[in-house]
Parts: structure tokens; C-alpha cells; sequence
């Protein structure tokens, strides 16, 4: 079954969801879409037709994800501004080290959350702010569910250097929903 450019064109938007879900830019985001489209065409007898359309490309899109946070890994290095973020982090202890008086907020109901898109722009507008180190850790880990060993192995850095990328994009998200979503106020 033979792909044409035209059977493409439709399938643009969903991919860009897609991608930009994953990347914190998006104009790689549009890259990479077209990087798919152009790996779809330059190989348009691959398609077997044993899946969607959509699904072959999404298949696509992934390695190019993939591809593409590989070279993201290595070129990032830990940077000052990283280093700042353990400021923060500190005003949610006390002075030994345990959770502050009032410690993490409760959800009221995490479901309608979730749900609700006003929820996903901040969360999007949080996931920015994060140093682009520990965001891309975060996004391997808890958006495409890779394994911490697959994570080290990729970016080549140690499992607990992973470990504390991963803290620390997780207390930076959460100071930054406490403060824009569940404080009921806009982000910064």
C-alpha cells in the first residue's frame, strides 16, 4: 500500500498534539511532524496497511522523539539556574528536614482537574519553567513512562543524578500548581 502527501496533510494536527505534548518547543515540535511526513514519503511502500494511517506515522513520530532527546540529553548540562530552584525547594522544610507545618495540599477532586484544559495550560506553563534538564527527565519518566535504567542509559548520566532531576522537577511542578492552579491565581 503506497502513501501519498495528500493522505498526510489531515493526520498534521493530531501529531502536533502529540509532539508538543512531549517537547517544550514548538517549533521542534513542527520539525519533527514534518521530519515524519518527509519519512513517510521518502519510504511510502513501508506502510503495509495493517494499521491506521495515524498509527504508522505516530510510530514514526516516536523514534523521531526519541531521536531527538537523545541529542537534547547530551547537549543539556546542569546549569546555575538549576542550582536556584533548590531555593525554592527549601521553604517546603523545616529545620530538620521534614515537611513544613502545612506540607502538601490535597486535591479536592483530582478527577475534574484533569479534566478540565485551563489545568493542562498551567500545568504546560509549569512544565516550561523547569529547567530544560530535569523537564526532559520528568517528561521521559512520567510522560512516556521510560524505565529510570533506560533513562540513565540514554541521556548517559548516573541513576541517581536521574534521581535528583526527577526530585527536582517534580517539587518545581508542584510549587508552581500550588501557586497558579490550587492558589487559584495566573502564572507569573
Amino acid at each position: 500500500m503506497t502513501v501519498r502527501a495528500e493522505e498526510l496533510e489531515p493526520h498534521r494536527q493530531g501529531l502536533l498534539r502529540y509532539a508538543l505534548f512531549r517537547l517544550r518547543d514548538e517549533d521542534a515540535a513542527h520539525d519533527l511532524v514534518q521530519e515524519t511526513f518527509v519519512a513517510a514519503l521518502e519510504k511510502p511502500d513501508s506502510f503495509a496497511g495493517n494499521s491506521a494511517l495515524a498509527t504508522w506515522l505516530t510510530g514514526i513520530l516516536k523514534h523521531k522523539l526519541l531521536d531527538a532527546q537523545r541529542r537534547q540529553g547530551r547537549e543539556l548540562t546542569l546549569t546555575p539556574d538549576e542550582e536556584e530552584d533548590l531555593s525554592d525547594l527549601a521553604t517546603l522544610f523545616d529545620h530538620t528536614g521534614h515537611w513544613g507545618s502545612d506540607g502538601p495540599r490535597r486535591w479536592q477532586k483530582p478527577e475534574s482537574n484533569l479534566e478540565d484544559q485551563q489545568f493542562w495550560q498551567v500545568f504546560r506553563e509549569c512544565s516550561q519553567r523547569m529547567p530544560p534538564r530535569s523537564a526532559l527527565v520528568f517528561t521521559l519518566r512520567e510522560v512516556q513512562d521510560m524505565e529510570i535504567g533506560e533513562i540513565c542509559q540514554q541521556l548517559e548520566i548516573t541513576a541517581s543524578h536521574c534521581s535528583v532531576l526527577l526530585y527536582r522537577a517534580r517539587m518545581s511542578l508542584r510549587l508552581c500548581l500550588e501557586k497558579n492552579w490550587f492558589g487559584e491565581t495566573s502564572c507569573d
